[in-house]
């Protein structure tokens, strides 16, 4: 089975499929390691840590593909990503599903905002026509490889057109192919309710703290009939939170080696290595790299 047949098939389970989001391949691990079945690829997060920057089309295609590499090669789940407005026209969006199914992405999420896009829970979005949309939608699917990719089609409508357009707009989206719909900035649970009792198609929740939709439980969501729920900005939200801490703490006190157990933080530092496989690493190392003085006795009797 492939990965992409293993995500399609949690996405249409009868539970909701719980998705964190990875902003790079430690956090990815991190995730695995907790058990979660899929993982997704925070756009915003690859922008923050990566450039530095707001989530505003900043990221290219080659710097999303190039993380999204390295977060597959690091863990054994199915991956899916954020892939923005398609970073350009249709035919940035077929070459950019193709860049990322090669990168070993399982499925995306595609928004109907111009170029460059912004933040679904930040204002002043703003949209291209469902025509368009609809052929960026129709690129992806001849972009893909493997059936089983999973295009969700995100709207932006609900900010600026309102509930009904964005309703509208999602069957479109599911018509042209769409897998599973993305409404973006659902205001409560009625509109949440709503927009599952008109769309015959999975739902994704997007969870963000702070942001405009009502922040649920996993429980919550499965119970309105939610498919799936992503979390874009909780790893990178607690990564900041802690390097703001420790590095106060290093700049008033001149050390970290009290800041630990005062906040209650324990990780010994073999723990920190094992995240990351240093043991299984360190036995590959064994059986296949040669060793300094094994090398010197072959030089010696080939001489």
């Amino acid at each position: 089975m492939s990965r992409a047949k293993q995500f399609k098939d949690l996405m249409l389970a009868p539970e909701i499929l719980v998705v964190p989001s990875a902003y790079d391949a430690l956090s990815a691990k991190v995730i695995e390691q907790a058990g979660f079945p899929a993982i997704h690829m925070t756009g915003s997060g690859t922008s923050a840590s990566m450039l530095g920057l707001p989530d505003l089309g900043f990221a290219t295609i080659t710097e999303m593909a190039w993380n999204a590499k390295n977060i597959c090669l690091a863990v054994d789940l199915p991956v899916i990503m954020d892939i923005d407005a398609g970073y350009g026209n249709a035919m940035n969006t077929w070459r950019c599903v193709r860049e990322f199914e090669r990168a070993g992405i399982v499925g995306g999420h595609l928004e109907d905002q111009v170029v460059p896009k912004r933040c679904g829970h930040l204002e002043g979005k703003r949209l291209i026509s469902t025509r368009e949309m609809i052929g960026k939608i129709e690129a992806a699917v001849e972009a893909r490889t493997d059936p089983d990719w999973v295009l969700i089609a995100r709207t932006d409508a609900r900010e600026k057109l309102g509930l009904d357009e964005a309703i509208r707009r999602a069957k479109e989206y599911v018509r042209a192919g769409a897998d599973c719909i993305f409404l973006e900035a659902m205001l409560n649970v009625d509109e949440m309710k709503r927009v599952r009792d008109e769309i015959d198609a999975p739902l994704l929740a997007n969870m963000v703290e702070g942001g405009k939709t009502p922040w649920l439980t996993t429980r919550e969501l499965q119970d309105l009939g939610y498919n799936l729920a992503i979390y874009p900005l909780s790893g990178w939200y607690a990564a900041t939170t802690i390097l703001r801490k420790v590095f106060a703490a290093l700049r008033d006190e001149g050390t970290t080696q009290n800041f630990w157990e005062r906040n209650d933080l324990r990780m010994t530092f073999h723990e920190l290595f094992e995240v990351f496989d240093y043991s299984r690493i360190s036995e590959l190392e064994a059986r296949f790299v040669v060793k300094d003085d094994e090398a010197v006795k072959d030089d010696d009797h080939v001489q």
